[in-house]
């Protein structure tokens, strides 16, 4: 894990997520909605989730959510 983090950006926690009653996973960036997976990549998502720790989950979903940035945020 050092070697993909080597700016500490995962030791801010930047990114969390909801599991909802239907099966979906809703991620979030700063509190904004940013991905929601469904079916089989939620349920991965969440068997990953619950063996991990709090940086190992930042980084998670960091991969799941993908470049999701593209110069439009606000």
């Amino acid at each position: 894990m050092s070697n993909i983090d080597k700016r500490n950006k995962f030791e801010e926690i930047v990114f969390s997520y909801r599991p909802t009653k239907d099966g979906k996973v809703i991620i979030y960036w700063y509190d904004k909605q940013v991905s929601i997976l469904k079916g089989k990549q939620a349920n991965k998502l969440l068997s990953k989730i619950s063996r991990a720790d709090e940086k190992e989950i930042q980084l998670l979903l960091a991969k799941v959510t993908g470049n999701f940035k593209r110069g439009n945020e606000k």
